[in-house]
């Protein structure tokens, strides 16, 4: 019997030459519906060998026509793009798993002129030669933090690597143990350390350590002292910790440079809009660090990259090392992060316009006000099928940064009358554009302060989707 329903299914080429197959054919490359066709088909034989069930296999639809849905919806799965927009519901501004910032819309026209064109990324206009692709964004940054020189790698634990590779390769570096964290993707300043060929020297205790400990640690061998910033923890109680500025004096007094890793680098005062201070790349340029690195795509709001300021000389000699080429920076990065920091010239337009720093500093009641305008238009639209309530909560950063601070916000709560919970959240996350929510309490949250006000609509266009299937079941 399974022999009979083998031979109905039909030929590659007779399927080719079925007219719903023609018309994809003309949308879709013909090698994409071909293996497409394929596919289908070797489903339909495994399922049919594999079944046990008559029933089963009398209720296969297997007529040529039959199987043209299939395989328009895999050849459409196949093409459509595997990266792509996601609204964040989430709160979490700096969501590493959603791409981390957003960019200006200076950023983004910055990034599109620059990909659709020709430039000058490594030639310098003014001289008719070949320049440097770091002259693009060192003035400015320099401008902005008063450092002597700077450059751009790939992402922050790329410029610790180049770094610690260009000044302690085969030397010992002194940090101290509670700052020895762990970064995103399990990556460890330790692990960094030794890749690069540095020696680590551990000072301290997790909780307490003072300048004496350096100071005694310090041998003919040591090549940099390295105070990193716990981005992503706090220790807290019983501690002790030594000030950058502290470093810095030890430094000059034993002719070693000073070296920290902010991770999440800020160019504003946040204390001053009532969150935690949070280290600045000023204050550290300004307290005598030799290097200074950071990400430029989490609290600056950039592309990915990581920053390397600080005095000319070890600026220079990173430049010119190896390792430098494997990690450069692309024409997009630049582009998008040179539009990024002259926004930065002007700290409170910054503080509007990056939408990261527009986020994080969004006031409850502005927030509060957008609930309640999504809300409504969900009731309007499909309050027959869900529960929608409004109400406050917390956000986070994200992104490692600021990792105690609690950012009071509003959500919409919301609950189907027909499916559980996990089944709305998941079905959120599968329609087009993506809407990733947060689950607490039984109810699917739709935070606010990541929720961007051209979002509300599509937000209310997805429910209404998910409740005309809540109606027909």
């Amino acid at each position: 019997m399974k022999d009979e329903y083998l031979r109905r299914l039909s030929a590659v080429d007779e399927l080719l030459q079925l007219s719903p197959i023609q018309d994809l054919m003309k949308n879709y490359p013909r090698s994409v519906v071909v293996e497409a066709i394929r596919a289908v088909l070797q489903e339909l034989r495994q399922t049919i060998l594999s079944s046990k069930d008559p029933v089963e296999l009398e209720n296969l639809q297997l007529k040529p026509e039959d199987l043209v849905p299939l395989i328009t919806k895999l050849v459409k799965e196949v093409m459509h793009p595997h990266l792509r927009k996601v609204i964040n519901a989430t709160g979490v501004v700096i969501h590493t798993n959603l791409g981390r910032s957003i960019l200006a819309p200076e950023a983004v026209d910055a990034l599109v002129n620059v990909a659709k064109n020709y430039s000058n990324l490594e030639f310098n206009l003014k001289k008719g030669e070949r320049g440097s692709r770091y002259e693009h964004v060192e003035d400015i940054l320099s401008t902005l933090t008063r450092a002597e020189a700077g450059m751009v790698v790939n992402n922050n634990a790329g410029a610790v690597l180049l770094a610690l590779n260009t000044l302690a390769c085969g030397k010992e570096v002194i940090v101290s143990r509670g700052e020895l964290v762990e970064i995103g993707g399990a990556f460890r300043i330790p692990d960094v350390m030794r890749q690069s060929g540095a020696t680590l020297i551990e000072v301290g205790t997790t909780n307490k350590t003072y300048i004496h400990d350096y100071e005694r640690a310090i041998t003919p061998e040591t090549a940099l002292l390295l105070k990193v910033h716990t981005s992503n923890f706090r220790v807290v109680g019983f501690v002790a910790e030594v000030s950058l500025e502290e470093l810095v004096a030890l430094g000059k007094g034993h002719n070693i440079p000073v070296m920290e890793d902010l991770g999440s680098g800020v160019f504003v005062e946040l204390s001053q809009y009532g969150l935690s201070h949070e280290p600045t790349v000023q204050e550290c340029i300004k307290a005598g660090a030799d290097v200074v690195t950071f990400s430029g795509d989490k609290l600056l709001g950039a592309p990915q990259a990581g920053i390397i300021l600080g005095k000319k000389e070890f600026i220079s000699k990173m430049k010119k090392n190896p390792l430098t080429r494997a990690l450069r920076v692309d024409k997009l990065t630049l582009a998008g992060l040179e539009s990024t920091l002259k926004i930065y010239l002007d700290p409170a337009e910054a503080a509007e316009k990056i939408p990261t720093l527009a986020m994080i500093l969004a006031s409850p009641s502005e927030l509060e006000r957008r609930a309640r305008k999504l809300a409504e238009k969900l009731r309007q639209r499909v309050g027959a099928a869900f529960n929608i309530e409004v109400q406050g909560e917390i956000s986070k950063v994200g992104g490692g940064a600021l990792p105690l601070e609690e950012l009071p916000t509003w959500v919409v709560a919301i609950t189907s009358k027909k499916f559980p919970t996990a089944d709305l959240e998941d079905k959120l996350r599968r329609l087009e554009p993506p809407i990733v929510a947060r689950v607490k309490e039984d109810k699917v949250l739709l935070d606010m302060r990541t929720i961007r006000l051209q979002e509300i609509g599509e937000i209310v266009d997805a429910f209404a989707s998910i409740g005309r299937e809540s109606v027909s079941r």
